[in-house]
């Protein structure tokens, strides 16, 4: 029986992996820094390992990775979201080849870069809103011409982003870049590729937010979207997870602001069973869910519970949740989403403790920096 590794356990994108690799008939072991999280309950997965956390002790991390694909005989590494930042480096440290599902470290840093990424898109011809650095000369020039957004060059979950109007003196961290600010709808994607063609392209928007993240979101259409997906998926010719966020104007122009090669949420409305064998290159498709909305069932509950006292708005959210399926949940594998609670116990502690949003303390023992890269 092959077996695959999957790099992070606390999020329900990697449960789907999970299951739809177990499907395939695959072994399917975990590496997290937390000893108990989501995919621990979960009845597709053979094993769970502690490693280091990545953002603290990269080199630490990846020398215990190793070790696994060594003493687990891995067959496949498949990342699951912001761990993509450093398993990427991993195939230089490991004792035989051992496919890993994502680009090179070169790549994958030069795109998560909010600055290099754009300056990337532009050169494809693709429409991106005007970014610079923040002590370039052109931030200032896009700082007068209208309101604009402060955000920092690494980050994730929307953490450190600032909004600013037009004319308000720059104040950001040399690291920061400044971004013209485009006013329209929100929309996110989700892509699996493969040597640069696209699998398939899930694209969505919020229903309700934790913090900056979607816990809720339905799924779309947008022919402009996919399209500036493909050209930018067949010009790197891009193999692994890719994701972007866009704005897409009162014209009809998308936008690009970010691009994060992982997965995001949109993962959710590929068909499960399909996901494993389309990464394999066994499935030249991948079919979405028949469920056009889908939640984090306990992230919105816990919106509904900050919205108590103010009765429509509680309302309005209780029966959103009762009438929205839930991403964890599977009738077969039911454990993952009912002790959710308690296996997330040390991220939710986290939240309340610093007032962060879950998605902002689940990923902070992930965070890559660009200055924290292993040597």
């Amino acid at each position: 029986m092959p077996t695959v590794l999957l790099t992070l356990g606390r999020l329900p994108k990697g449960l789907d992996l999970a299951r739809s690799f177990a499907h395939s008939g695959w072994r399917v072991i975990v590496a997290d820094p937390s000893r108990s999280h989501l995919m621990g309950a979960s009845g597709t997965v053979a094993k769970s390992l502690v490693v280091p956390p990545p953002a603290t002790e990269p080199d630490a991390y990846l020398d215990a990775l190793a070790r696994l694909v060594l003493d687990e005989a891995v067959d496949l590494v498949v990342p699951v979201s912001e761990d993509v930042m450093f398993v990427a480096e991993l195939p230089e440290r490991l004792h035989r080849p051992v496919p890993v599902f994502a680009m090179s470290a070169e790549m994958i840093h030069r795109v998560h870069d909010k600055y290099s990424f754009i300056e990337m898109a532009a050169g494809f011809g693709l429409p991106v809103p005007a970014t610079a650095s923040a002590l370039a000369s052109e931030a200032k020039a896009i700082a007068d011409s209208g309101s604009y957004i402060i955000k920092p060059r690494h980050s994730c979950a929307g953490n450190g982003v600032r909004l600013c109007e037009a004319g308000m003196p720059i104040l950001s961290d040399p690291d920061d870049v400044v971004q013209r600010r485009v006013i329209g709808q929100e929309q996110s994607t989700c892509s699996l590729a493969l040597n640069g063609e696209v699998i398939a392209t899930a694209i969505y928007r919020a229903t309700m937010l934790s913090g900056t993240v979607a816990c809720s979101f339905e799924r779309i259409e947008n022919p402009a979207i996919e399209e500036w997906v493909r050209r930018f998926v067949a010009e790197t010719r891009w193999t692994g997870f890719i994701s972007f966020d866009f704005i897409v104007d009162a014209t009809g122009i998308p936008y690009a602001i970010e691009c994060n090669p992982r997965t995001t949420s949109g993962l959710h409305f590929f068909e499960t069973n399909d996901i494993g064998p389309a990464i394999l290159g066994k499935k030249s498709t991948i079919t979405f869910r028949k469920d056009r909305q889908l939640m984090q069932f306990w992230s919105c509950l816990q919106e509904a519970q900050n919205s108590f006292g103010d009765w429509p708005q509680f309302r309005k959210r209780m029966v959103h949740i009762w009438r929205t399926k839930d991403v964890t949940f599977s009738p077969s594998d039911p454990w993952p989403l009912v002790s959710m609670p308690w296996t997330a116990r040390g991220i939710i502690a986290k939240a309340n403790r610093d007032k962060v949003s879950f998605g902002i303390a689940a990923t902070r023992d992930l965070a890559w920096s660009g200055k924290n890269t292993a040597s």
